[in-house]
Order: C-alpha cells, then sequence, then structure tokens
C-alpha cells in the first residue's frame, strides 16, 4: 500500500485559556486519558501503517518526540504552520506525485484503522480531499457532542480535522484560501468570492456536495473533492472541557462521569 507522509498540526496561541487551564502552552498538550492529545494522534498515524514520515509543527514534550521526523517551530497561523510542514517535508525528500495527509493535533480518539481507512478510500484524481462526517454519525457515536455543521442537499455535515492534498499545489491555492479564510465572517466580502447564488443555496441547504466541490475547485484552481467518511472521531477535536471529558471517557473505555 502507498506510504504518506504526514504534517501534524500541534501549534496553538500561548495565550490560549483551555490549555492554561490544564498547566501546558498549547492545546494539543493538554493530557487525555494519561496521555498528551498529540501523542494519541501520532499514535493512529504510525499505527495506521500507511504514515512512513511525520512533520510536526508545534512544541514537543519527550513523549511525542520518538514518533516525529521532523519537528517544525510554530509559525502563528495554521496556513503559515501547513506551509513550513509541508516544505519540512521536501526537505526530507516526497516522492514525484507523493500526497501528503495533514491533520490537526487535537483529535486524540481519531484510531489507527480510521486513517487507513480514510487513506485508502480516498480518490487518487484529486489534488485536495476534504473528509466529512454527516452529523447522524457523530450524534451516533458520540450522544450530546456539539459540534458545527452545514446543512447541504445531501446531508448535514461536520468537516473533518484531516486533509489530503499534493503538495506540489499548495503554492497554487494557499493564496486564495488564505483570501476566502479572511472573508468568512464579511458576508457580502464573501459572497464575491464565492457567488451570491452559491452562497445562498448553502445558506439554505440547497447546496449539493457535487455542487460545492465544483465551486470550490474553481475557486482554489485545483480538483477538490469532499470524502463522505463514517468515522466520527474525524470529525470531533477537543476544544472544550465536555470535549475533553467525551475523549478521556472514550480513550479510557468508560462512561462519562463514571
Amino acid at each position: 500500500m502507498p506510504r504518506w507522509s504526514a504534517v501534524v498540526l500541534g501549534g496553538g496561541d500561548p495565550g490560549d485559556p483551555f490549555a492554561a487551564a490544564h498547566g501546558v502552552n498549547v492545546k494539543p498538550l493538554i493530557p487525555v486519558a494519561g496521555a498528551p492529545m498529540a501523542l494519541h494522534v501520532l499514535r493512529a498515524l504510525r499505527g495506521s501503517d500507511r504514515v512512513g514520515r511525520v512533520a510536526y509543527v508545534g512544541p514537543t514534550t519527550p513523549d511525542l518526540d520518538p514518533l516525529i521526523d521532523i519537528r517544525v517551530t510554530d509559525h502563528g497561523t495554521l496556513l503559515s504552520n501547513l506551509e513550513a510542514g509541508v516544505e519540512a517535508l521536501r526537505d526530507l525528500g516526497l516522492a514525484p506525485g507523493e500526497r501528503v495527509l495533514v491533520v490537526t493535533a487535537d483529535v486524540p480518539m481519531l484510531r489507527p484503522e480510521e486513517v487507513r481507512d480514510v487513506l485508502d478510500s480516498a480518490p487518487t484524481d484529486a489534488g485536495l480531499v476534504y473528509p466529512v462526517v454527516r452529523r447522524e454519525v457523530c450524534e451516533a457515536a458520540y450522544p450530546g457532542v456539539k459540534r458545527t455543521y452545514a446543512r447541504l442537499k445531501d446531508g448535514t455535515f461536520t468537516g473533518g480535522n484531516l486533509f489530503l492534498l499534493d503538495p506540489a499545489l499548495i503554492g497554487q491555492f494557499l493564496p486564495r484560501l488564505r483570501e476566502v479564510l479572511a472573508a468568512r465572517k464579511a458576508p457580502l466580502k464573501l459572497a464575491g468570492l464565492i457567488g451570491w447564488d452559491v452562497l445562498l443555496r448553502l445558506l439554505t441547504g440547497r447546496l449539493s456536495v457535487q455542487r460545492l466541490e465544483e465551486k470550490v475547485s474553481g475557486l482554489l484552481g485545483v480538483k477538490a473533492r469532499a470524502l463522505i467518511t463514517p468515522h466520527a472521531a474525524v470529525g470531533t477535536d477537543v476544544d472544550k472541557d465536555a470535549d475533553l471529558t467525551l475523549a478521556d471517557a472514550q480513550l479510557r473505555g468508560t462512561p462519562p462521569g463514571h
């Protein structure tokens, strides 16, 4: 099977009150079931038998270091960290045509078999593949979990916390992606970028996954595909104490509150 290189995004705001409340500098180092949540993510990648090399962006601990091939200093923003992580993998020597897995370090419930399934299921003809999870899948796996969802014609989805990309295209779509992210809280500017018709269909739940793929592909200048995955952990990160309680219970195999 193909061997992948991975970028793990483990940075964060040093002033994050959530991290500070748990005695660490950045969120991925918060302990879950007795280990930093980033360590669970690294173990899932290494245990998948699909990931050969890992570039980790952000501060680490001695527990994490043996699972990391190259550590990259936190550059302060998500996209800057992504770019720095991919560049570090290039320095290690990416094979021609090799795609990169990018995963945030705050999904401690991710399991090796789920990483393997996502990588094996991903379409091979796209420069950007973004896994999404149906709302009913998340709520069945983790009753009461709070996530942000988008209602599309094909169902209601939450975005995954990992994606796959062709590193050769990163310089092509990152500037445009930065522009989109900068406009995400400015409706008029966002509508100008994605089109009023697409925005209206999105807001009213009449936009299909296929139409969204086409629009994102045109907007970023790369072929983009959504991958509907049955793995709730892919779409469930840890952002607050309720998430931490859930993850701790899941990893220890005990019901929350016990």
